[in-house]
């Protein structure tokens, strides 16, 4: 970035965004719920500008505040995968058809004849522009909630989003290890391969070389992540002490229940016709899943 030759020094520094370190880093817990609420401030609409907009500011904050960490490097196979989503939503529009009505015949591919148990599908025939226009918007949505994601993991570390789990969850969070650190290992071992393969005087691209490749990174990835997870168990991460059934069967009512009226309540709000009865399911629901968490933690 340029600045005038009379910039003061100062502004320059408040233009820049703050260099990640320990001190200045945010909770985990932080990053997954800014972008959740970027997820679903592009769930909201099909837009093509607003949703560039979400893309750039998550792109933005990444490129601002990661770190060199191994999870860090995953933000662009995020958004490779959401390009590839892109393309494959239209592709499907075209191939398969769409129910979205238009007048505006882009052109017309030869229809494959079905038989009548297969009525509403078809193989082929006309494609509109309005229908490739909506399977556009659709893809670019899917794409940006992909991305969003990516940009959550690319920033959280997975260690300290699993340390502020509730301890009711302690059992799952093995699971949650595995998950959340498949793609980035995933992602370090393609750079790893990769770099080896040109250092050696072999193709990096291609057929060949993607099968050649994608078959060790796939496996190194998992016994990485499930080497994680036995460490975390050999450690005792998990380990409950004997609990009375009447305090278990308790604590499991309670977390489900609260569970379900979380989802009901949240239903209700986004639609028209739960207005009345979405606040008050959904407080109540977070008062349960809360009491649950709680008591499965002591």
């Amino acid at each position: 970035m340029t600045y005038a030759p009379g910039t003061p020094r100062l502004l320059r520094r408040a233009l820049h965004a703050p260099a990640a370190s320990r001190s200045n880093a945010l909770p985990a817990g932080a990053w997954w719920l800014w972008a959740l609420g970027l997820a679903t401030a592009a769930s909201r609409t099909t837009n093509p500008l607003l949703l560039g907009l979400l893309v750039g500011v998550a792109g933005y904050v990444v490129a601002a505040r990661r770190t060199d960490a191994p999870w860090a490097r995953s933000y662009g196979a995020f958004i490779k995968l959401g390009l590839f989503v892109v393309a494959l939503r239209l592709v499907f529009s075209v191939f398969l058809g769409s129910q979205i009505p238009g007048s505006h015949t882009a052109f017309t591919l030869p229809e494959v004849p079905l038989p009548d148990w297969a009525q509403g599908v078809r193989i082929g025939g006309r494609v509109t522009v309005e229908q490739l226009v909506f399977s556009l918007y659709d893809g670019l949505k899917l794409a940006t909630l992909l991305i969003c994601v990516g940009a959550a993991n690319s920033l959280a570390n997975p260690a300290r989003l699993l340390k502020s789990l509730p301890g009711a969850l302690y059992e799952a969070g093995v699971a949650v290890v595995v998950a959340m650190t498949f793609a980035p290992n995933m992602v370090a071992d393609v750079v790893r391969l990769r770099t080896a393969r040109r250092l050696r005087g072999r193709p990096t691209g291609g057929v060949k070389a993607v099968a050649q490749i994608g078959l060790p990174v796939l496996e190194g990835a998992l016994e990485r992540s499930v080497a994680v997870a036995a460490s975390m168990d050999a450690r005792g991460y998990g380990r409950t002490a004997e609990v009375p059934p009447a305090v278990r069967h308790t604590t499991n009512v309670l977390t489900l229940g609260g569970l379900l009226g979380v989802c009901a309540g949240t239903y209700g709000l986004l639609a028209a016709q739960g207005a009345g009865y979405g606040l008050p399911v959904l407080l109540a629901g977070l008062v349960a899943a809360m009491a649950g968490l709680r008591l499965g933690g002591r």
